[in-house]
């Protein structure tokens, strides 16, 4: 097939060396002048590190080198994809600094593609290709959320901005000034402590603040131990719950419930929460609503310092300006000096290429994307999804869509009935929105529930990993080449079928 596949992050990279060793002519489209997605140059933020390990944060084939530290830099993790594709020689598919502007259904099946290069304007440069099937691999975290605030205009006048987090690319632009940072996720926190550095004041406004886990417990305990295992997945009740997880939440949850209240307790300890004034409402399950976030290593020390002021529990009512000078007032009744405002509210699940019609029939009434195995459109045809799966090992949870996706066009294995595929999607769906409180980023959020995901995936195809695997990954942190095996083997499987 010739494919088309829209992305060059994690999810589209291993969709590309994924789908080329399977036999098909790939294109891979990238708007930015790099790979990486959201650790391409253009979208790092200073500070920005990743939540998991080196080792747990890699495709299947390629560990990551062995001079880089446990917890990566953006750089360090875009330079691993670089490594990459020159390894898997990837290169020439790849179209950078090139935007899908349209993405059509063509009449007698597949897709009419129309791109041009990003710096295009209007119609200029637009060409059209014909592919078999498209990828969508943009990913969840393409475009920054930026909340409507009034009096921004206000703000402006005095020579003020606002800025996603992904926007700030360098510390000159605050240097010397009031920063007023609104989110109290891993960007908000990582940046604040980056920004303090060089900023007159730096202050958090936090609408609701998150449970934070250290990188190490007391200073000892890796928190891979903890939540990068079965064991660690399993304290959170799934969808439905089975084998080893009926003992974990046998009478009430009682066990799974008793060793997370004694990690709350010491986490809280430990970051020092009630003295800081920064202990969470509710108990630290709901961690895992919608995603976990580390805390980040100078945060609640710089808070202690008095570099970094937390206001929380309230948000931003307008901006209004006094003697040439901006400020933020806030819902709770204090103004803030404001010359930068950094946002880092999340981000939009949004695909302005579909018309329409396409993109009604990709969700639901609630916006949620409605995709089995959060992969493939219950009635969109030549279309599939990879990394849509957001989760703890998101690297290993795209490489294994793409697997599922490289099986379905070769006929490795069959999907159910549209209306079996339709009520399992709506029952998922509301399940996700149900225990995130709506923070579930439109049905695309499985956190933490990453291995039951790829376990999903991988018994669809029927190239499971072994069952001593999956043992070990119960107390060790899972290792993503124990599924280096499984393109080769559907490799095989398919050319055995032919």
């Amino acid at each position: 097939m010739k494919i088309a596949v829209i992305g060059a992050g994690f999810a589209g990279i291993a969709s590309a060396k994924v789908l080329t060793e399977l036999g098909h002519d790939v294109t891979v489209y990238e708007k930015a002048p790099d790979i990486g997605g959201v650790w391409s140059r253009t979208r790092r933020y200073p500070g920005l590190t990743t939540q998991n390990n080196k080792d747990s944060y890699t495709l299947s084939d390629l560990r990551m080198p062995k001079v880089f530290p446990e917890w990566l830099s953006g750089e360090q993790v875009q330079c691993y994809l670089e490594m990459y594709v020159e390894k898997f020689e990837l290169a020439s598919m790849i179209r950078l600094d090139t935007e899908v502007r349209k993405a059509q259904p063509a009449g007698g099946g597949g897709w009419a593609i129309t791109s041009a290069p990003s710096s295009a304007v209007g119609t200029d440069g637009e060409t059209t290709e014909h592919y078999d099937h498209l990828i969508v691999a943009s990913g969840v975290f393409s475009e920054p959320f930026a909340p409507a605030y009034d009096g921004v205009d206000e703000l402006e006048a005095t020579g003020g901005r606002i800025l996603a987090a992904s926007e700030l690319h360098d510390l000159e632009t605050v240097r010397g000034k009031d920063v007023v940072i609104v989110g109290y996720g891993k960007s908000a926190c990582d940046v604040a402590v980056e920004i303090a550095k060089e900023a007159a004041s730096t202050t958090v406004v936090a609408r609701q603040l998150l449970w934070k886990m250290p990188r190490k417990i007391k200073g000892v305990l890796n928190y891979k131990m903890l939540l990068l295992t079965r064991l660690g997945e399993g304290l959170f009740p799934y969808q439905s719950v089975r084998g080893p997880e009926k003992v974990l939440h046998a009478g009430g949850s009682k066990m799974a419930g008793s060793m997370i209240g004694s990690v709350e307790s010491v986490t809280s300890g430990q970051l020092k929460l009630k003295k800081l004034g920064l202990l969470p409402k509710g108990q630290f399950t709901d961690i895992a609503r919608s995603t976990v976030s580390l805390a980040t290593e100078g945060f609640f020390e710089g808070v202690e310092a008095g570099d970094i002021t937390v206001e929380r529990d309230t948000e931003i009512a307008t901006f209004v300006s006094k003697d040439g000078k901006a400020y933020a007032e806030l819902a709770n009744g204090r103004a803030l000096p404001a010359d930068v405002v950094v946002t880092a509210t999340g981000f939009k699940q949004e695909l302005p290429f579909f018309p329409a019609e396409i993109q009604d029939q990709l969700t639901d009434d609630n916006g949620d994307y409605q995709l089995y195995r959060q992969i493939l459109p219950l009635t969109v045809k030549d279309l599939t999804f990879a990394g849509y799966n957001s989760s703890f090992f998101s690297p290993l949870s795209a490489e294994m869509s793409a697997v599922w996706i490289g099986s379905y066009l070769g006929g490795g294995h069959e999907v159910p009935p549209a209306e079996e595929m339709e009520a399992h999607v709506a029952s998922r769906v509301a399940w996700l929105r149900e225990r995130t409180d709506g923070h579930h980023a439109r049905g695309t959020n499985i956190i933490p529930f990453s291995m039951h995901n790829i376990d999903e995936v991988l018994d669809d195809v029927g190239l499971d990993v072994s069952k001593r695997t999956k043992a070990a990954q119960w107390l060790l942190p899972i290792d993503p080449k124990a599924y280096a095996s499984v393109t080769p083997r559907l490799v095989e499987k398919l050319a055995a079928r032919s």
